[in-house]
């Protein structure tokens, strides 16, 4: 057995179902392995960048392992902005690259990166951008190899490994002898009794006393498919809850105690709530950059922490928590809920001021789409069991802001290392591994620009992904950016080509559209086309997304920044 005939055989002991890589001389081999393949689903990317996101997007709600590869060289050194993606947002990914014969380590072969001679280290680059990286030597240790890399991945809080195979590896006669099947043991994080005990104890005299306890909910939540025991517990205790922008949709939105989504773009009903509250219980949270208004020093002032989270590093990180519990999002609420509901009985249904989608009107005053009622008309068509990736941009804040999600529906925007174009290439990968769901992008133009050209790999591999793409000629969030710091703007004005025309010429479909009416009529028609489609929305360039610096409100948050530059100066 070949050496990548025993990797891929491995990997299907596992249950993976695609691939997703570039082609090159040194994942030739790789290549024909995946063609051979009865349950992997090779997919060749136009650019390896996208094969690294869309194995971040097969792994985002699968909980199964996402797999990208690329030849040695520049190919492999394509991968690391998908492995930066996976290691943030916690994603089980593998990423197996070529690497230059070991018997020509520093004479400067062609793609070598010993890091000897001149030649750059890979091993040292992959080591810092994932859990571990393996150097495979002797192809007698190719499945010790991969079993650990794999158990790796899935350890603790999950994330990406790496795997270099040197080209000498794959000459003929060098072979696996001693394949077997990668023995995967995934061990839950299962939360300790004692800190489940300390929590609920807290909880219990918070809500004898009638203090205001208020749930934050993030994207650790809905990757431990944490919905269901929440949603319990919540309803018992009769606890609101707000969400991140990713952790929209884990409990349905038009929930009564559903109070709205918090951060930076966020709704003011859920500010409110946040500021009245006294405990704060952070399920599943990372006190990231937007969703603490900049990592605001007061936020939690006058207010206790709880923290829930599978990673103790993340414990501490930002905010000092008063008690927490280290574990699977969902094992630790499921031992919060039996210790609770053992002392006390559930309470009085209660009624909160909350964000009210259906009722929020939008004035459009310019006579092109306004980016808050595209988002609200997705709302009202988005099957349900649809999947909405936004990517980096301004389009994410009307998304985030407008689209009301029920329980089965998800919505993902980029994580921590928010990169430009992940979601339009990632969400190939979230469709390979949810074929039956509905998957669409939102995303600007300046993203789509970024690699738009993977439009022709959903056309090859018949992914129907539905991309929607905000157009108005700018990147928006940095002109905003730009005239709010400095008082102009400057090289954020492009043209766009007829998207129409390209999407026509790759194979897909495409749609102009420049109303609410005919963005709607598009979407019917791209829902029920099942193949790749490109809508094409013109935008209006004078709206502006909600936004506020301060968790006091948006005047306030002018105030503070009015402030700081006058002492500035």
């Amino acid at each position: 057995m070949r050496i990548y005939e025993a990797l891929v055989k491995g990997l299907e002991s596992v249950g993976v179902g695609a691939a997703f890589g570039g082609a090159g001389e040194n994942a030739a081999q790789l290549m024909l392995a995946l063609k051979h393949s009865k349950t992997i689903r090779p997919v060749i990317t136009r650019h390896e960048q996208a094969a690294a996101f869309m194995a971040c997007g097969y792994a985002m709600y699968s909980r199964r392992l996402g797999v990208c590869f690329a030849t040695a060289g520049p190919g492999a050194f394509n991968l690391f902005s998908g492995l930066a993606v996976a290691m943030s947002d916690s994603y089980p990914i593998l990423a197996i690259s070529g690497y230059s014969s070991l018997e020509w380590k520093g004479k400067g072969a062609l793609n070598e990166t010993s890091g000897v001679s001149r030649t750059p280290d890979s091993h040292a680059m992959f080591v810092a951008t994932t859990k571990k990286s393996f150097l495979l030597e002797d192809a007698a240790k190719a499945c010790d190899v991969l079993e650990e890399a794999v158990n790796v991945a899935f350890d603790g809080r999950p994330g990406p490994v790496h795997i270099h195979v040197p080209e000498n590896l794959t000459h003929k006669g060098v072979s696996v002898a001693n394949y077997r099947d990668v023995d995967l043991q995934i061990k839950p994080v299962v939360p300790e009794t004692a800190r489940v005990e300390t929590v609920a104890e807290m909880l219990l005299a918070a809500l004898a006393k009638g203090e205001k306890v208020l749930a934050l909910i993030g994207f650790g939540a809905i990757l431990s498919d944490a919905g269901e025991p929440l949603l319990r517990l919540l309803e018992r205790y009769q606890i609101p809850f707000v969400t991140t922008l990713d952790g929209k949709g884990i409990i349905d939105e038009s929930h009564p105690l559903a109070i709205g989504v918090f951060c930076d773009s966020g709704h003011k009903a859920a500010r409110e709530a946040f500021k009245e509250a006294q405990i704060i219980l952070a399920i599943g949270n990372s006190f990231a950059q937007h969703a603490t208004f900049n990592f605001r020093k007061d936020l939690l002032k006058g207010k206790k922490l709880i923290h829930l989270n599978i990673d103790g590093g993340e414990v501490d990180k930002v905010y000092k928590a008063d008690t927490a519990i280290i574990g699977d999002a969902k094992l630790a609420i499921t031992a919060l809920y039996d210790r609770m509901s053992a002392e006390l009985e559930p309470q009085p249904k209660r009624t909160f001021p909350r964000y009210d989608y259906g009722s929020d009107k939008i004035h459009d005053l310019v006579g092109k789409i306004h980016p808050g009622q595209l988002a609200q008309a997705l709302s009202r068509r988005l099957p349900d069991d649809a999947i909405v990736l936004a990517d980096a941009g301004a389009h994410l804040t009307w998304l985030g802001y407008y689209l009301e999600l029920k329980s089965h529906q998800r919505f993902r925007k980029p994580g921590g290392f928010g990169p430009m174009a992940g979601s339009v290439n990632g969400a190939l990968g979230v469709k390979c591994a949810h074929p039956d769901r509905t998957v669409i992008v939102g995303c600007g133009d300046g993203c789509y620009l970024l690699s738009g050209f993977e439009l022709l790999t959903a056309v090859q591999y018949n992914l129907p992904v539905i991309w929607i793409i905000f157009n108005d000629n700018q990147f928006k969030l940095i002109k905003i950016y730009q005239l709010s710091t400095y008082g102009e703007s400057g090289l954020v004005e492009f043209e766009n080509p007829d998207y129409v025309a390209y999407a026509n010429a790759c194979g897909a479909q495409g749609f102009r559209v420049e109303t609410v009416g005919a963005f709607e009529s598009a979407l019917d028609k791209a829902l029920a086309l099942n193949k790749p489609v490109l809508i094409d929305a013109h935008i209006s360039r004078m709206e502006l997304p909600k936004y506020s610096s301060s968790p006091e409100g948006t005047l306030a948050g002018l105030v503070e920044r009015l402030g700081e530059r006058v002492r500035a100066h």
